[in-house]
């Protein structure tokens, strides 16, 4: 039989941790070997990517595509945690919608944004919300970060909601808090639920009590592994038993796959990941491409 193996695109529910979200999928795929993209806090809602069985071994290109978000921002108060799980530390009048909106520029483009001390980062070797919830002072050191979008939708009573386009690595909890600042207040978020990751939309989700292996596991193709920034290659034929073993790999083994809507020349011939691909379409696996020397990151495992 085949082994296991796809992305799935699941909608996680409020209150429950985004390890918690994968149990019942994990059921039903009859393996432990299943990953996510990107968590989402529990309190958040939206699009998180599963993979399952080899697949896991992609959790890193997932997780460094761009996000967007849809962001519930009550001003006034905030929070140790920033979200609505945490203690109040801090009060503040609402400001005016023009004032937020006054401040929005400044967050468009590359910021420089501290994590929220209640975070899974790591500090001294350990993780930052673990150090505060045992009383320490922990310093989150600002880190650059790009906001692609930022729009106000609607302004009611302490209530904003903030359409977010961010790179990985944007905590859309400190950009509340940031936001209220600049603003003269204080805030923190209402609720936060994830619209999309790279070219995967929430659209396409399924409950996690509704997931079905055969229905909603999807493959690599080659348009999606471009969107990952793979560099997507097409194996000559003798040479893909030697691949499927990994042997040696020469240059001439390997040519681009060409796509219609692909731009040329976006490929340097030092391109760091490329995902490999039969005359089928089968994805076969990762290799790294330096010049003249290709090493392997991972080798789908054959079908039985």
């Amino acid at each position: 039989m085949s082994p296991v193996a796809g992305i799935a695109a699941i909608s996680k529910p409020a209150g429950v941790t985004s390890f918690a979200a994968l149990s019942p999928m994990k059921r039903r795929l009859g393996t432990a070997r299943v990953g996510h993209a990107g968590t989402l806090d529990r309190f958040a809602t939206g699009l998180l990517l599963v993979l399952a069985g080899p697949y896991s071994r992609l959790c890193a290109d997932f997780s460094s595509l761009d996000k967007t978000y849809l962001a519930t921002v009550l001003f006034g108060e905030e929070t140790d945690t920033l979200d609505p799980e945490g203690e109040v530390v801090a009060r503040a009048a609402v400001p005016s919608r023009e004032a937020v909106e006054a401040v929005l520029p400044a967050f468009r483009g590359s910021i420089m944004q501290a994590p929220p001390v209640y975070s899974a980062l790591h500090v001294d070797g350990e993780r930052a919300y673990e150090r505060a919830l045992r009383g320490e002072t922990v310093e989150m050191k600002a880190r650059p970060v790009e906001i692609s979008g930022l729009e106000l939708l609607d302004f009611e009573g302490a209530k904003a909601r903030l359409h977010v386009c961010c790179s990985s690595g944007t905590y859309v909890r400190s950009l509340a808090r940031d936001i209220a600042l600049a603003a003269g207040s204080r805030a923190r978020l209402e609720a936060l639920e994830r619209r999309s990751i790279g070219p995967l939309s929430l659209e396409t989700a399924v409950s996690p009590a509704d997931f079905d292996p055969g229905r909603d596991l999807r493959l690599l193709d080659p348009a999606l592994a471009s969107a990952l920034g793979l560099r997507p290659r097409i194996i000559a034929g003798p040479a893909e038993k030697r691949f499927r073993n990994g042997g040696i790999l020469l240059p001439e083994d390997l040519s681009d796959c060409i796509m219609e809507d692909a731009a040329p020349g976006t490929w340097s011939s030092d391109h760091a990941g490329s995902a490999v691909f039969c005359h089928d379409g089968a994805f076969l696996g990762v290799i790294e491409e330096k010049g003249e020397r290709i090493r392997y990151r991972f080798v789908m495992p054959e079908e039985r």
